[in-house]
């Protein structure tokens, strides 16, 4: 684990050790008021329970980057009581808590290779990429004459989930969705 130099070096996205556990940075805004102490105000979510707080770090504070492993493995399914993967190298399997992935469980589709987040050992989450690759299951008809800008109907993709697409988009065809807002991004060309 490393300490980081400065306040400066907490940035968005930075996975941190605070109160023992790891937490990744979502927000980061340097202040500095007139007479007082510059702080780094920020919001942090925990990697194991998946809960945000809010901090502010103050000057001469030791902040230390988390120790994350990252494994390469496989999405099997979801029931009740998890997510469960397989470590494509041990081929052991393991359950997360659905709540941790919240909405973003229905970007997973079986045999889908995802990085897994380690920490102390245990996995703790996944590292989803930018955006993925999903058929869509269901689209109504587009409305004929009903192509003034920005106008989108809601899809069912294979996953089921839901997302507001172009009229344009039919039953069959592949969409990028954004893993982090979980909207629709481009089609796929095939």
């Amino acid at each position: 684990m490393s300490v980081l130099p400065s306040l400066n070096s907490i940035k968005v996205g930075l996975t941190i050790l605070f109160n023992s556990e790891p937490y990744q940075v979502q927000t980061a805004n340097f202040v500095r008021m007139q007479q007082r102490k510059p702080v780094m105000q920020t919001k942090l979510k925990n990697l194991i329970n998946g809960k945000v707080l809010e901090y502010s770090f103050k000057a001469g504070e030791k902040v230390e980057e988390a120790d994350l492993e990252r494994k390469k493995c496989d999405y099997l399914y979801t029931d009740q009581t998890g997510v469960y993967f397989m470590d494509s190298e041990s081929y052991e399997q393991f359950v997360i808590d659905t709540d941790l992935l919240s909405d973003r469980v229905k970007l997973l589709k079986e045999g889908m290779r995802v990085d897994v987040l380690y920490f102390n050992e245990k996995p703790i989450t996944v590292s989803f990429p930018p955006k993925v690759d999903l058929k869509v299951i269901s689209a109504p008809p587009g409305i004929k004459g009903d192509s003034s800008g920005g106008v989108t109907k809601q899809v069912i993709l294979e996953t089921g989930l839901v997302v507001s697409a172009p009229l344009f988009i039919k039953e069959g065809d592949t969409i990028r969705v954004s893993t982090e807002t979980l909207e629709y991004s481009e089609r796929v060309t095939q």
